[in-house]
């Protein structure tokens, strides 16, 4: 598999998509980092500003002013525990969710629009690999996993000469 064509169509059928969408929908223009926080929380009602950071693989800041601008215009709620006013967690509204149904049917809208072009077998393939799709995608939604790091004995050092002293080192 040519991982490189692969990942290059996505991202050209994405972006596509919302662009040919958009504009069918009369919405306003919502960015992408918007966009895939408000996936984040619909999928996961009840994370944590920290826990959609981790999920998306961005800076916790960043998500957090996304955030407060989403609260601001209604599309999320975050809601203080009972038992630690230090915890937060974040809710889809009836908004977004209403918003992320006309996208979601634009995007179908656009898709279609465009198999229709297509030879029958091609929209076949293209059906049968859906599972597929949907497992890889999945697969990319895992949160990014940090290896701990390997501690290696004189990583980052100088090299030593045969005198035993590093390079430049006061003699």
């Amino acid at each position: 598999m040519d991982h490189k064509a692969l990942a290059a169509c996505m991202i050209d059928i994405s972006s596509d998509i919302r662009r040919k969408s958009l504009n069918e929908t009369g919405l306003p223009p919502i960015s992408n980092g918007m966009l895939e926080i408000l996936r984040v929380v619909e999928s996961h009602p009840g994370i944590t500003v920290a826990e959609v950071a981790a999920r998306l693989g961005r800076q916790l800041s960043n998500v957090s002013s996304q955030l407060r601008e989403l609260v601001a215009v209604g599309m999320v709620t975050r809601v203080k525990d009972a038992t630690d006013k230090r915890y937060v967690s974040l809710h889809p509204t009836d908004e977004s969710r209403r918003i992320k149904s006309l996208l979601e049917g634009s995007w179908a809208d656009a898709l279609n629009a465009a198999s229709a072009r297509l030879l029958p077998e091609e929209r076949e393939q293209i059906a049968a690999s859906l599972p597929a799709l949907e497992r890889l995608a999945s697969f990319l939604a895992e949160p990014e996993q940090t290896p701990a790091p390997v501690v290696t004995a004189g990583v980052g050092t100088p090299p030593r000469d045969r005198s035993g002293t590093s390079p430049g080192a006061l003699r």
